[in-house]
Parts: structure tokens; C-alpha cells; sequence
């Protein structure tokens, strides 16, 4: 069975978030991975129960490959319109990181920003989230079976490096076979490799 291939990108590794305060407001920004639109409102939920009490829980969201528009979400909360979830998608889109959610989290501190001061308190909390956002790449992992004979054994395991092959099983009979895990996007280069190497003996699956 093999996955649809796609480009590998990086992705949030945990859930992360700073804190800033700007004319005696708190901004909170957490960031999230979220590659559901469902995973993006349970985040949500989690944020909005964790500050109840907060002024506003700005929001936005980028679900695909860094810089899609194709699954993206963003609400104000009651900000301005404008002033706070567009400019934090923005950011999100702009970022080079996919699959990615924030929330930016407003205690009023009882001195008005007007709307630029406002987009760049949001757009600037989720920046200063990304500096320090740990992160870790995203591959779409395949499943292959392979079946060899033995005297290129040898050879064969040469190639699974730099394929970043990983074995799951190998099964020793009259001849072997083999279970592997590779990224999607290397299996027509590897595929191709071990066709070579067997001179078309090799069977996959």
C-alpha cells in the first residue's frame, strides 16, 4: 500500500506558547499543529476554557502545506474587524511551517490601541510565538514489501539509506523479503534502484 506523495515541511512539534504586554494588555499567543479543521476548534476549546475570562481569544489557522489558502480559518472575537485574526493568518501564512493554529489570548489592560495597534499586538504576538516555536518535519510515509534473491542481499540493504528506508521485517525463505517504511516521495527512485540492481527480478508490493 502506498500513500499519496507529498512534499515534506515542517510542522509545530508541541503545543507552545509566550506571553507579551503591550499598554498594560496581556497578549498570550499558543500555537498548536492542527491538520484538521476538527483538531483546530478542539485547540480552541482547550484555549477559551484554560482563560474563560479573558477580553478576546483571537484566532487563526493553516491547515495544509505552508503558504496553502486551501484550508484556512480566522475570527476576531470581538476585536475590530480586521485588527486581530486576519493579520494572524497572515503571519501563519507567511511563516514556511504547515498545519498550524493560534490563538492569541487578550486580557484588556484599559488603554486603547486604535486598529494598526492593535493588528500589530496580534500580528506580532504570534510572531514572537514562532521564534521559539519548536518544530519537526512532516513526511507522508509509504509501506512496501520487497522480495529479493539472495546474492544481492547485500546490495540491496546499500540502498535503503539513502532511500531512508526503514525495515519493519525481513522474512528468509527461498528467497527474501522484505517490509519496509520509506518516505512516499523517494519510492519511484527506489523502486527504480532495486529493479536495476535485481535486472527486473525483484517483486513488489
Amino acid at each position: 500500500m502506498v500513500a499519496d506523495s507529498k512534499e515534506r515541511y515542517l510542522i509545530p512539534a508541541e503545543t507552545h506558547r509566550v506571553e507579551q504586554e503591550i499598554q498594560r494588555s496581556r497578549f498570550i499567543a499558543t500555537i498548536a499543529h492542527c491538520s484538521t479543521r476538527e483538531e483546530a476548534e478542539s485547540f480552541l476549546r482547550a484555549i477559551r476554557q484554560e482563560f474563560p475570562d479573558a477580553t478576546h481569544n483571537c484566532w487563526a489557522f493553516q491547515l495544509g502545506a505552508p503558504g496553502s489558502q486551501q484550508h484556512i480559518g480566522m475570527s476576531d472575537d470581538g476585536e475590530p474587524h480586521g485588527t486581530a485574526g486576519r493579520p494572524m493568518l497572515t503571519i501563519l501564512t507567511h511563516c514556511g511551517i504547515g498545519e498550524i493554529a493560534a490563538v492569541v489570548t487578550r486580557y484588556f489592560g484599559g488603554t486603547k490601541l486604535g486598529t494598526g495597534g492593535l493588528a500589530r499586538a496580534y500580528s506580532g504576538s504570534v510572531k514572537l510565538a514562532l521564534e521559539s516555536l519548536p518544530t519537526t518535519e512532516r513526511i507522508d510515509w509509504c509501506q512496501l514489501a520487497v522480495t529479493i534473491d539472495y546474492p544481492i542481499l547485500d546490495q540491496f540493504r546499500l540502498l535503503l539509506t539513502p532511500h531512508e528506508a526503514v525495515t519493519e521485517s525481513e522474512q528468509f525463505t527461498d528467497r527474501v523479503r522484505y517490509i519496509l517504511q520509506l518516505p512516499a516521495e523517494n519510492l519511484a527512485a527506489f523502486r527504480r534502484a532495486v529493479t536495476e540492481l535485481t535486472s527486473g527480478r525483484a517483486s513488489f508490493k
